[in-house]
């Protein structure tokens, strides 16, 4: 059992679904990845409109929904979100 809550801090370049999560094989993103710790975003500006405006379904509900063709899978997502810019 580990003690430590999970911190990310995705690169600005990061994509909607490095972020949220997806692919053809579906994979949790970064703000699944940090469920119940701190998801650091540095630089806000520089992400991209959509990339942020994809993680307003996470912050509002803590969790994200990845539909595909294939395949519709949850994952938690209940994050502390922090956001710096210069």
């Amino acid at each position: 059992m580990t003690r430590t809550r999970p911190y990310r801090a995705p690169h600005h370049s990061a994509s909607m679904a490095a972020l949220v999560g997806g692919g053809l094989k579906v994979k949790p993103g970064e703000v699944s990845l940090a469920h119940l710790g701190v998801l650091f975003l540095d630089e806000l500006p520089e992400f991209q409109r959509a990339v942020l405006d994809s993680l307003r379904q996470p912050l509002e509900t803590g969790t994200v929904s990845v539909a595909r063709a294939n395949a519709h899978v949850t994952f938690p997502a209940r994050v502390q979100l922090i956001a710096a810019m210069n």
